[in-house]
């Protein structure tokens, strides 16, 4: 394959590249520009052979991702790899004429004097002839994969040069030859799919390409927040790759001889890599476990049913837990294609082997039917792609390889006559009985009275929802300040002071509150992603009805966080009042919350300390506008990694004020009976005697900022660890001068010891257990911006050792942590 590649560096720097008149020896290693990969000569585990290949240069274990002579390993150390009178890249050995291994190019070019071969930073190899103003490609190691695919390296075919980019396995981990599993892109269907082989037979396959990544394997889509896939699929090419959305991490998709593929992550300076999990996961997913016609949910030790309207074709088979004979229509085939045939849903299903269907893109579901029901051999219809929900998927031969998938999608299959108005009985099976019957009659006669007595209800609930929304609407616009005109947004009624959307501005923003649009759930109800007419991303929190946060919180919120301005502050569009329905419109942060990535194993090592240090900052600004700098004094009282959200940059933003209160300038503290928060972030005075001032919300800021630094939560410890929570361990360390001892693995020593120690001291200081011993907001951000001598911390609250009795019985200690950082208290009666 010839690509055009434009220069803007020098070629020839002598790390990363061979020449004619530089070739490179057995014991010579070519390092890339960034010192991301190697290439050189190589012996993998136990063998002696030698191998010319590419691996990590600076990730964990250096694993090997390209072998070049996989299959005629050198028996010594005489090889050498050099640029022949042809322009390739050939690997000779000593006393032999033919090449052990050669690029095998016909060079265009009579003048090979300057073709290079040059290793880049992407970990591809290519082969370049460098002219005055550009250089062509012409051959690169991507294009000729071993067992490892790496970021932005494709798979799949090139129809111009009729090039097949495939993976297969090594034979073992001593031997990098072609082995017996092999991992290809099928372009033989106008549905592609990725297809994993093992010893010639079909083992797992992808499912189709649903709009958002692979249907088969819904956690590996493009919404996943460290890596996006894509499928470009046009008359030159039809390919697949991958890629990573941050430069820092490093990663590697394996075949394994063993018939899997195998996810890796890893960092600079980590011990080892991170598994992040393999296919095939389970029984269901081995290709055609029930066979045709069969469906597989690994529920129980045999996983197999039958489609809608069909039967085991060998029920012995299947007695004795053997289903791949798989099953056949109840009534045979000339049942089908009458008059009253239909289609009967079975949901959340990964769709049969798409090879066996034909592909309509631009048709709808409801035209997808339609088209299934002119043909008689069409068995079944499902959607193409979720994200614009259209396409037609119809199937006219087997349906093979289904199975039930979390996250999965609809299949209708076709069934006759009878076995449709047979699922509507089974449906309706109320009538079916006699005694029920006479019950129907009965209650028909009393229909007319409860018709009359439900429109009565109906008629004053609604008068009284009017009323409570009309006081509602003057209580929130009566306290809300004036919203400036740049923050006026599609749909939003303007008001005096804070725009109230129509009900169907947010239906069509959010599909309808589409489940593919949830977000999450909080204490307060689900969150959805919307977007409006204009483009502008939203967070639509919506107030469940069974939350104990009612309309005061309600209010509540919508009063205070309409009077903050501030960037490390949630900014809140507006609200929308729909009968009983409350719901808050908020500016939408696409990288989820704080805890999000803190407090898992893979995220957080995105996260170095530098970005760590600005989020502890940031959020320490948000809360000082709070307590000192916003138009009234604002106590949250729910101060929390969950309520922490980060924006595109990473910036952090302070949310959820259901629970905050309002003090004068000149209040001190308060007092309540009705303690809310959560447990790990509350103060002592507060969750103990219901006081609460700006010292409450320093303490909870002080736990937040030991859990950032740590990545443990504070009430995260196993049953059998002497520390009741963090704080307690922390403290522990401080006093034996191992604090350092607290930080997260993750950071490695990528981080200043002396302003990792100086954090962890000021976090202490904000964890005392005396609220007048704490600083104030003010004195926490001149703390964290100037290096001045800090004051010594005094013993903070909440750091009782446990007491283990480990004469007792093992199987009090189930290992499994004990987490009460994100309860929500409701309701709790102080003393």
């Amino acid at each position: 394959m010839t690509l055009l590649l434009f220069v803007f560096s020098q070629f020839g720097n002598s790390q990363d590249t061979i020449t004619i008149s530089k070739p490179i020896r057995d014991g010579h290693v070519l390092v890339s520009n960034g010192e991301t990969f190697a290439f050189g000569f190589f012996r993998p585990g136990k063998s002696t052979n030698r191998y010319v290949g590419i691996w990590y240069n600076k990730a964990p274990e250096q694993p090997i991702v390209w072998v070049a002579n996989r299959d005629n390993p050198i028996n010594d150390t005489s090889g050498v790899l050099s640029i022949d009178a042809h322009g390739n890249l050939v690997l000779h050995v000593k006393d032999q004429n033919q090449p052990i291994w050669s690029t095998n190019i016909a060079s265009k070019s009579s003048n090979n004097i300057s073709t290079l071969a040059q290793l880049l930073d992407s970990g591809n190899l290519i082969l370049i002839h460098n002219e005055t103003t550009s250089s062509l490609v012409l051959w690169q190691s991507f294009d000729y994969p071993t067992d490892t695919t790496l970021p932005n390296m494709k798979l799949g075919l090139d129809r111009r040069t009729n090039l097949s980019r495939i993976l297969t396995s090594w034979k073992s981990k001593d031997d990098p030859g072609t082995g017996t599993c092999s991992y290809v892109l099928n372009t033989n269907s106008s549905s592609p799919e990725l297809y994993l082989y093992k010893s010639n037979i079909l083992w797992w396959r992808s499912g189709h390409w649903n709009g958002i990544g692979w249907s088969g394997v819904p956690t590996l889509s493009s919404r996943n927040l460290l890596l996006n896939f894509s499928l470009v699929n046009n008359q030159n090419e039809t390919t697949t790759s991958w890629g990573l959305r941050y430069a820092r991490l490093f990663s590697r998709l394996v075949v394994s001889e063993s018939g899997s593929i195998q996810l890796f992550m890893g960092k600079e300076g980590d011990q080892q890599w991170a598994f992040l999990g393999s296919v095939p996961l389970d029984q269901c997913d081995i290709y055609g476990k029930c066979g045709a016609f069969g469906k597989c949910e690994n529920v129980t030790e045999f996983a197999c049913t039958c489609l809608p309207g069909f039967q085991p074709k060998s029920p012995s088979g299947w007695s004795s837990r053997n289903a791949s004979s798989g099953c056949v229509r109840k009534r045979g085939q000339a049942s089908i294609c009458k008059s009253g045939d239909g289609f009967l849903k079975v949901e959340n299903v990964k769709l049969p082997d798409s090879s066996f269907a034909r592909v309509d893109e631009k048709l709808s579901l409801k035209e997808c039917q339609q088209q299934c029901l002119k043909n008689c051999s069409c068995a079944a219809y499902g959607g193409v792609d979720v994200k614009e929900e259209v396409g037609c998927l119809r199937w006219y031969g087997e349906l093979i390889d289904t199975r039930v998938l979390n996250g999965g999608q609809n299949l209708y299959v076709r069934v006759d006559a009878l076995e449709l108005g047979t699922q509507q009985r089974h449906s309706n099976g109320f009538f079916a009985n006699k005694r029920r019957r006479a019950i129907m009659i009965v209650a028909l006669l009393v229909t007319p009275l409860l018709i009359f007595l439900c429109a009565y209800w109906l008629i004053r609930r609604k008068r009284k929802a009017r009323e409570r929304k009309f006081k509602l609407f003057n209580d929130v616009t009566a306290s809300s300040t004036t919203f400036q005109d740049s923050h006026k947004l599609d749909g939003g009624r303007r008001k005096p002071d804070l725009p109230f959307f129509d009900i169907s501005t947010i239906l069509a923003a959010t599909d309808n509150f589409s489940p593919t649009k949830r977000l999450g759930q909080g204490g307060f109800g689900p969150v959805y992603k919307g977007q409006l007419a204009n483009g502008q991303e939203i967070a639509v929190k919506t107030l469940s009805r069974s939350s104990r946060q009612g309309t005061e919180e309600f209010k509540n919120e919508v009063m205070l966080i309409a009077k903050l301005q501030h960037r490390n502050l949630v900014r809140l569009f507006g609200c929308c009042i729909h009968k009983e329905e409350k719901m808050l419109i908020y500016e939408y942060m696409p990288n989820k919350s704080l805890d999000f990535f803190i407090f898992d194993e893979i995220k957080r090592k995105i996260m170095d300390w530098r970005k760590r240090f600005e989020i502890i900052s940031g959020i320490a600004r948000g809360v000082l506008y709070l307590h000192q700098d916003s138009r009234e004094k604002i106590i949250s009282r729910d101060l929390k990694a969950s309520n922490v959200l980060l924006d595109a940059t990473m910036k952090p933003k302070i949310s959820d004020f259901g629970l905050a209160r309002l003090f004068g300038d000149d209040q001190i503290e308060a007092n309540t009976n009705r303690v809310v928060g959560t447990y790990g972030y509350m103060s002592p005075e507060y969750a103990m005697e219901g006081l609460y001032s700006i010292k409450s919300d320093v303490f909870s800021f002080g736990v937040l900022t030991l859990e950032i630094i740590s990545g443990k939560r504070n009430n995260h410890y196993l049953a059998r660890s002497p520390y009741l929570n963090l704080i307690g361990h922390v403290w522990d360390l401080w006093m034996e001068g191992k604090a350092l001892d607290i930080v997260d693995s993750s950071l490695a020593q990528v981080h200043s010891a002396s302003e990792v120690l100086r954090c962890i001291q000021i976090g202490l200081l904000y964890v005392r257990e005396q609220a007048a011993d704490r600083p104030t907001m003010a004195e926490i951000v001149f703390m964290l911006g100037n290096k001045t001598t800090l004051p010594q911390p005094s013993k903070p609250a909440f750091i009782n050792r446990r007491t283990i009795n480990y004469g007792q019985d093992s199987s009090s200690f189930t290992g499994a942590p004990t987490s009460l950082s994100d309860v929500t208290i409701s309701v709790l009666e102080a003393r």
